[in-house]
């Protein structure tokens, strides 16, 4: 079943359908339940089981599924608190759920796809737990499932009460393609109460929303705030930073965008943005223009020698000829 479906969907004629066996009105005779006077009776399907080798064939436990758990993954590298969380868990649930948060953990950054099946997997048998939501969500996002990630997000969020998932969800209503919804997150009463950093966040997610919907002035104008000329050594200043330079651009402010680009590439201590490239995207359009300029003068330059060597060769020839009728009438 996917990520944010319900289960046990109604079907018929309004009446939930029986998990796992038909209305009685469908079931033929021969399947009719068997009575306790009854002996077992042999059929051409073979041998009937007793009861204690069926006990013994459930008790085996499960193949695994899901995604090869990496070496060295034990499960006790978990936060103490999500440790804890888990392990309220059946035993070898708790294992499971352990080991491939770790493992989703792991590889968020560097392959987000792998990420979100080893949450997935999690998810699956630790659902109820919220901090395996919120790593299902988060993996989700990473990964581009956007869909998957708002249902997750979501649900955290009516499990917790935390409203610090409201940027995110935001972002993923723009991924849906939904930037009206976005926006309509990033007003809501809630975003009041959010830290300096969610605020900040929801502050970029809105602008891009904004983008989104061709606003780039007003894009520009919702970030200027109090925050953008901050002395801090915030994590969050290159985003913000960048965010406005992107903004700048969008409007055809490059000068001022460079500026803003610098201080991001310098605060971007991680990583987490391209300011750097766009830098220096922005110089080599700069440096290929003035080479274009240059090289349209040096053309100029030698169009204009070209015509006056031409105009002396003409002129040499023409006084040749004169000297040479000249001659011809003195003889």
């Amino acid at each position: 079943m996917r990520s944010g479906e319900r289960p046990g969907a109604r079907g018929g004629a309004g009446r939930p359908e029986r998990a796992g066996r038909p209305d009685r009105g469908d079931r033929p005779f021969r399947d009719r339940p068997q009575r306790a006077d009854e002996r077992p009776r042999r059929t051409d399907r073979g041998p009937v089981r007793s009861a204690g080798a069926d006990r013994g064939r459930d008790s085996r436990p499960p193949r695994p599924t899901g995604p090869r758990i990496p070496d060295g993954v034990t499960g006790k590298e978990l936060a103490p608190d999500v440790r804890r969380a888990v392990q309220s868990l059946p035993s070898e649930s708790a294992d499971v759920v352990a080991k491939h948060l770790v493992a989703s953990g792991q590889l968020l950054e560097v392959d987000p796809e792998a990420a979100w099946q080893h949450a997935l997997v999690a998810q699956k048998r630790g659902g109820r737990i919220a901090a395996v939501r919120e790593a299902a969500g988060i993996a989700a996002y990473k990964a581009g499932h956007f869909r998957e990630a708002l249902a997750e997000l979501r649900t955290v969020r009516r499990m917790t009460g935390d409203d610090s998932y409201l940027p995110l969800m935001a972002d993923c209503e723009r991924g849906l393609g939904r930037p009206e919804r976005a926006l309509d997150l990033a007003t809501s009463p809630e975003v009041a109460g959010l830290d300096t950093p969610a605020k900040v966040e929801m502050l970029i997610v809105a602008a891009g929303a904004r983008h989104d919907l061709g606003q780039h002035d007003a894009a520009v104008v919702s970030l200027q705030v109090q925050q953008l000329r901050t002395n801090s050594r915030a994590p969050w200043r290159a985003r913000l930073w960048y965010a406005y330079a992107d903004a700048l651009i969008s409007v055809g402010r490059t000068a001022e965008a460079r500026d803003w680009l610098v201080k991001a590439a310098e605060a971007d201590a991680d990583g987490e943005t391209d300011a750097a490239e766009r830098l220096d995207e922005i110089d080599g359009i700069v440096f290929d223009e003035v080479w274009d300029d240059e090289d349209d003068e040096a053309e100029d330059d030698e169009a204009e020698v070209g015509e006056v060597e031409e105009a002396e060769v003409e002129e040499a020839g023409d006084r040749a000829g004169r000297d040479e009728d000249d001659a011809t009438d003195g003889h």
